[in-house]
């Protein structure tokens, strides 16, 4: 499971790092209607991940 999690946490990692590199909206203020769920996604995986690293 770990390994799921992980590959599912880089893949949104990527997702979200693509979105942000192209939008300005992103990268001056707070994220874009399309830009949120890709951040809120990549922001619940990584803690997930973290939180199942200290177990």
């Amino acid at each position: 499971m770990a390994d799921d999690l992980l590959t599912r946490y880089m893949a949104a990692t990527d997702t979200w790092r693509n979105h942000y590199a192209g939008c300005t909206t992103c990268q001056h203020h707070s994220p874009c209607k399309a830009g949120e769920p890709l951040f809120e996604r990549f922001a619940r995986l990584q803690d997930a991940y973290l939180n199942s690293r200290r177990t």
